[in-house]
């Protein structure tokens, strides 16, 4: 339930459900499944593929047919999952995952059933976010202190993923053509959650960090913006070990993650009193409820609206009119 991934790839995948014994018409649907809706990153594929993997290793080790469970095996799972000590939303994620595949396969008529369809799964609290954001003043420290001691790549990389509230993912998958000007702005099209494409503005010290590190590589003009010496495509992993050392250096005292960026992105825009739907739209979220949990600010006193309602209710005071006749 926790550790390693029984499967990482497509293959290891499709060897897993053929030691399950899934019919050849399962694994055709399920290659088909994995490159289609909101697969079509390799991000996104790959969690899928992990988490499919997880249930179909379960059902290896405890004897249950991953070709035709019942809703029963399906509720063993998930209080196994929650037994753990996995966080809700991993859980939560693990059982959309698998329900998403069986949909499919039922769709497919692989399957009979989606044993998970209408399964209780836990409540989220969807109030508050988890990820470890930094304050305007941390950002400002470790993106001065990447200025002055790192690389223009770790510059221009850090700068691209706070300015654009970006998933690491996106920011990485960007190219040099992705970059380009829109009715006055710079700009930089990345391709975003669900596969789709966003445009995002590039404020000038973002662009000046990514020219800067262009130039050091000869202005090429087009393939990866973000590469390795020799050319290679920066991994995730490397990322969540950058921006960790960096923070340290810049005196940040706590372990933070490439969604940190975005979290604190999203936060400070909030917390200068941003519109709600105009954040929304930035950071991409389909639900205005996922915004608000970066809000850190929603409870204060200070915005209630209280004494606006009041003053527009209030009567202004009348004064009697003046006596006209006094002195007749």
């Amino acid at each position: 339930m926790r550790g390693k991934p029984p499967v990482r790839t497509p293959q290891e995948l499709a060897s897993l459900l053929r030691a399950a014994r899934m019919p050849e018409g399962g694994l055709r649907a399920t290659a088909v499944w994995l490159v289609s809706g909101r697969r079509e990153s390799d991000h996104t594929r790959a969690a899928y593929i992990r988490d499919v993997g997880w249930w179909v290793a379960w059902c290896l080790a405890t004897g249950v047919d991953a070709g035709g469970p019942s809703t029963t095996a399906a509720d063993v799972y998930m209080a196994e999952l929650k037994a753990s000590g996995l966080a809700r939303a991993t859980v939560g994620r693990r059982v959309a995952a698998v329900s998403s595949w069986y949909t499919y396969l039922v769709r497919e008529q692989c399957v009979a059933v989606n044993p998970f369809d209408g399964a209780e799964r836990p409540r989220l609290d969807t109030s508050t976010s988890t990820t470890r954001g930094m304050s305007r003043e941390q950002m400002s420290a470790l993106l001065a202190h990447a200025a002055r001691h790192e690389t223009a790549r770790t510059h221009a990389l850090l700068w691209l993923m706070f300015a654009t509230a970006g998933r690491i993912g996106s920011v990485l998958a960007a190219r040099v053509q992705d970059l380009d000007q829109d009715r006055g702005h710079q700009v930089i099209d990345l391709t975003v959650k669900g596969g789709t494409t966003k445009r995002f503005v590039v404020p000038p010290a973002a662009l000046a960090a990514i020219h800067a590190y262009l130039a050091e590589r000869g202005h090429p003009e087009d393939g990866l913006l973000f590469v390795t010496r020799t050319g290679r495509a920066l991994g995730q992993p490397y990322a969540w070990k950058l921006v960790n050392r960096v923070a340290h250096a810049a005196g940040i005292a706590f372990k933070i993650s490439p969604h940190s960026f975005r979290h604190s992105a999203i936060t400070i825009a909030l917390t200068d009193g941003r519109p709600l739907h105009v954040v929304q739209d930035f950071a991409g979220h389909a639900d205005p409820r996922t915004t608000r949990r970066y809000d850190r600010a929603r409870e204060s006193l200070d915005r209630s609206p209280a004494y606006e309602l009041a003053a527009s209710v209030t009567p202004v005071p009348q004064h009697p009119a003046p006596d006209m006749t006094a002195g007749t």
